[in-house]
């Protein structure tokens, strides 16, 4: 059996969809790649600011609410306070992060890089994901794979793609991997 594997590669960060009060309505924001870190008295805040999309109005993401600072590592402390940009991605792509900050995650761009799969042949396929994520597994084989909806549900009707772990495909999320079988076992014949 042949094994691949299949990365997800963000081209942006989430966009977050909330209620802007300037706009009136729901909107994008985007990451402004900066964080905000407050220091009062002897504890700390420290958000990540987005902007909207339509109006620049800033919203913060909260981080840490009233953190002694000297709960956190200082070199991690250090890049709050010089916005490093893997720190940033790190949070800006954190799901979990926005809901209980009461956003709402949006798709981000992404392109999914890896060798192409002979539907013919059996093949072990693992797509991963450097940060939890909310793509569909079924969009991205079916992307990756040129497949229609029709053509992707009928593989999976007859085992031509299957989660080793036993997900439905058509509805489970990838998170930061999953492992796959596509395609069939060559029958072989016998004397």
């Amino acid at each position: 059996m042949q094994k691949i594997i299949w990365e997800v590669e963000y081209i942006s960060q989430l966009p977050v969809i909330r209620y802007c009060k300037k706009c009136g309505k729901k909107t994008e924001y985007v990451c402004s790649g900066l964080f905000r870190v407050n220091a009062q008295h002897k504890y700390l805040d420290i958000w990540l600011i987005y902007k909207c999309s339509k109006c620049d109005t800033t919203w913060n993401s909260t981080i840490y609410s009233r953190i002694n600072p000297k709960n956190l590592n200082p070199e991690i402390l250090e890049q709050f306070h010089t916005n490093d940009e893997n720190l940033v991605k790190q949070y800006a792509m954190n799901v979990e992060l926005l809901h209980r900050n009461g956003a709402e995650a949006g798709i981000p761009k992404y392109k999914i890089v890896g060798q192409e799969i002979n539907i013919n042949d059996l093949t072990q396929l693992r797509i991963v994901s450097k940060y939890p994520s909310q793509l569909k597994v079924s969009i991205l084989l079916r992307e990756k794979l040129g497949l229609s909806r029709k053509a992707f549900d009928e593989m999976l009707d007859f085992g031509a793609i299957k989660s080793i772990s036993g997900v439905d495909l058509k509805k489970s999320k990838l998170n930061y991997e999953i492992v796959l079988e596509v395609g069939k076992e060559k029958q072989t014949s016998s004397n």
